[in-house]
């Protein structure tokens, strides 16, 4: 690449390292405020709802925004838009405006803003990095995220044990400024080449039909994001009812859920070294079968774990899991899919993760109200432990190396049945 694409990634990953760790920081503060103060699945899967939903309705858009609009000024407008939303409600703390209405509101407008980042960071990366270094760059940008979350919920404790709520909001909207500047100022972006036609006064809707009929006509994403989405959906008590039940079994102390969040997020900083070293198995859905695998055992760790340091120990291994899994997953599609659909793409990646998790928390946050909540666990640990085995048994999945080609060329790439 012309521009030293090396200093542009690293300046990219710091101011996105910057922002993330400002927002990072208000959302474990809305979370734990939440959880402490009412101890109820409901009231989770309220703000589960009202921080996910929108990213879901968002994303499709955002992936066409991100196709078809300067991806550096898109990530700013809505990291901007994102920081502007916690600076009201900063304002309305301080003014004693202090109804839970007010961070569910919150919530969703970082909903939408996410919404229309996640995906054009992601297609942003292939943009800047070679090909060669994709594995590499995503496995740092897991490490550094990892170690971004790994302070925040420190940061956030800290903040609570003496500061006011509104403090943290403002914290983060320095730190979005601190990210954004440096984007714009900082990171120069080549330019993307148009494989398509020009796409100028297409409809949106438009496009998102020929982004999904894109997915349709590639078997081996859409059988990947169908696995995705069943996954996700059973994964729900792992990953977002953990603070409700350490609440319940273990004590209602803040520093508790401190360290769950910081075991978790040394786990997966030492898991996107580990990936970002190793590289995974030759075949990438090996890697993927293991990451899933382990994920449901853990899930089951969670639910038989009686001492809380033994949870934390379950914890830092479900950490480095993740990367094992979202890490081939992201290289195999910003490596294989037409830059002109590159957003799109990755914009139903989000759309899955968004609409999968409230899905999720509709169903088992009440159900974690009704039951024993480590029965909970154990029982979608074993579900997530046989999803794993579609991994290793599909043909399509294990050829899509193969099919990496095919997509580059055009060819049809649905000739192996699952």
């Amino acid at each position: 690449m012309e521009i030293n694409w090396k200093k542009n990634t690293v300046l990219f990953l710091s101011g996105q390292a910057l922002s993330i760790f400002g927002s990072m920081v208000v959302q474990y503060a809305i979370l734990w405020h939440i959880t402490l103060k009412t101890q109820s699945g409901t009231m989770m899967t309220v703000f589960t709802v009202a921080g996910f939903l929108p990213m879901f309705l968002i994303s499709p858009f955002g992936g066409v925004w991100a196709d078809r609009f300067n991806r550096k000024h898109l990530i700013n407008l809505a990291d901007g838009a994102i920081a502007l939303a916690s600076l009201i409600v900063a304002v309305l703390l301080m003014a004693g405006f202090n109804h839970v209405g007010i961070l569910l509101s919150c919530a969703v407008v970082r909903s939408f803003g996410q919404g229309v980042q996640m995906p054009a960071v992601g297609a942003l990366i292939p943009q800047i990095v070679p090909q060669e270094q994709l594995t590499r760059v995503n496995g740092i940008q897991g490490s550094v995220q990892s170690f971004t979350i790994l302070i925040s919920p420190a940061v956030s404790a800290f903040l609570m044990s003496f500061a006011s709520l509104e403090s943290l909001f403002f914290l983060d909207v320095l730190t979005a400024a601190a990210g954004i500047s440096i984007l714009f100022f900082f990171v120069k972006i080549p330019a993307v080449k148009k494989s398509g036609r020009e796409q100028t006064n297409v409809e949106y809707f438009h496009d998102l039909k020929e982004g999904i009929n894109y997915i349709r006509r590639h078997r081996f994403i859409l059988l990947l994001m169908l696995l995705s989405a069943a996954f996700m959906f059973f994964a729900t008590p792992s990953m977002l009812l953990t603070p409700l039940q350490v609440t319940r079994n273990f004590g209602n102390e803040v520093w508790r859920l401190s360290a769950i969040e910081i075991t978790f997020s040394i786990g997966m900083m030492a898991g996107g070294f580990l990936i970002g070293a190793w590289g995974g198995f030759k075949t990438p859905v090996y890697t993927m079968f293991l990451a899933c695998a382990l994920f449901g055992l853990e899930s089951i760790g969670f639910g038989v774990a009686s001492v809380f340091w033994v949870y934390l120990g379950v914890m830092v291994i479900t950490g480095v899991t993740v990367p094992l899994y979202n890490t081939p997953v992201m290289v195999l599609l910003q490596s294989s899919v037409e830059p002109d659909f590159m957003g799109r793409v990755l914009s139903v990646i989000t759309m899955i993760n968004s609409v999968m998790l409230p899905l999720g928390m509709l169903f088992f946050g009440p159900i974690a109200d009704r039951f024993p909540i480590n029965l909970l666990f154990v029982v979608t640990g074993v579900i997530m432990a046989l999803l794993s085995i579609p991994f290793i048994t599909s043909k399509t999945l294990r050829d899509a190396g193969k099919h990496k080609i095919c997509i580059k060329q055009n060819l049809p790439s649905d000739a192996d049945a699952f």
